[in-house]
């Protein structure tokens, strides 16, 4: 099992913006066989930081996501264009 977070900040204008692309990809990236979560949030006290929880049964699965025509579209293509910051913090599973 593969785990990470991805935190993003982006400017308040595009709030709306990047709700709907976070709801766009989450769909997509659900129906990827090898997806086991994938979750968005805005943090509470701070609407402008999403945080995204990703699960994947494995790397290829990871390969294959970032390899998608959805994560082109609304991650690349979308996100990235529009965040100020990115950090991601890869978990180690325990159990």
């Amino acid at each position: 099992m593969i785990s990470f977070t991805v935190r993003m900040r982006f400017l308040p204008e595009d709030h709306d913006y990047i709700e709907n692309v976070l709801r766009e990809i989450t769909r997509e990236s659900r129906l990827e066989p090898g997806c086991v979560s994938y979750v968005p949030h805005f943090v509470d006290g701070d609407a402008n930081t999403v945080v995204i929880y990703e699960q994947y049964r494995d790397e290829a699965a990871v390969e294959h996501h970032r390899a998608t025509p959805h994560f082109a579209q609304f991650a690349i293509g979308g996100l990235y264009q529009k965040m100020l910051e990115r950090q991601v913090e890869t978990l180690t599973f325990i159990a």
